[in-house]
């Protein structure tokens, strides 16, 4: 199909992806409560910042970092490497292959379609957020707003693209799922996610920024607590873009000979 008629067909294939995450929303805000550790950590930090500051972090910064965590992961996460291990070893990839639309396609569609049911979670904390922090924690220049959203679509990219990778590994392998368990490893440590990187000691600091876990998620809530002015903002999303193309790449590789050998053996 080309690329026009799937542009055509995507609303309604969102649709269809709304209608499965309200079907499965109970497993859905279980999904939720198990990402909740940014709160864990800022509980942690906090209690620490009331001694004294760390960094440029006293308890108000770590509670706008924390809470900038949790919502973005809400709105950048992806479980497509789960989804096609499932299909491969259950056969389900077989009719998707069969279908006009791109596999790729459809299961980006299906992560979009729960974006609404995250907001629904994001969108109340971040009220609170703001609350709490006041307006002075975020970004004033439109341009750093820019960047904001930049990277939060470089962060659901590079996320999305981990996905398809790890999870058409399972085409090679019997299930890639321990990868992604190892992925998710080390993604805890160097995103930012449990400490921000600005507190990294200098040689693990200078790791992560060579590493596409840090756009997965630190950059984004870097940004958002004002981390940066707009012109480093700018840089660091550059960054973050080339490692969207890298993992791109990766992907359609993995992808395409994971598909030729799944074929080759009457998958």
């Amino acid at each position: 199909m080309s690329l026009r008629n799937t542009l055509r067909a995507y609303p309604v294939m969102l649709k269809v992806g709304f209608s499965e995450a309200i079907a499965y929303r109970a497993e859905f805000f279980v999904w939720v409560l198990t990402t909740t550790m940014p709160l864990i950590m800022l509980a942690l930090w906090s209690a620490v910042a009331s001694e004294a500051p760390v960094g440029r972090f006293g308890q108000t910064q770590f509670t706008a970092y924390f809470l900038a965590s949790f919502i973005v992961r809400q709105m950048t996460s992806s479980w497509s490497a789960w989804q096609m291990n499932y299909e491969v070893r259950h056969g389900i990839m077989s009719m998707r292959l069969l279908k006009p639309i791109h596999p790729l396609w459809s299961y980006a569609a299906e992560n979009w379609a729960a974006l609404p049911l995250r907001l629904i979670v994001a969108v109340p904390l971040g009220a609170v957020a703001l609350a709490i922090v006041g307006p002075g924690q975020l970004p004033s220049d439109p341009l750093t707003w820019l960047a904001w959203v930049a990277s939060m679509a470089g962060a659901w990219l590079i996320t999305f693209l981990v996905n398809v990778s790890v999870g058409s590994l399972s085409f090679h392998i019997e299930s890639s799922v321990k990868v992604m368990d190892v992925w998710f490893a080390v993604f805890f440590v160097l995103s930012g996610y449990l400490v921000p990187i600005e507190l990294f000691p200098g040689p693990l600091r200078t790791l992560a920024d060579w590493l596409p876990f840090r756009y997965q998620l630190g950059l984004p809530v870097e940004i958002l607590t004002r981390a940066y002015d707009a012109s480093g903002a700018w840089w660091m999303v550059a960054r973050q873009w080339a490692f969207v193309a890298v993992t791109w790449a990766a992907a359609a590789i993995i992808w395409r000979t994971g598909v030729r050998r799944f074929e080759a053996y009457g998958g």
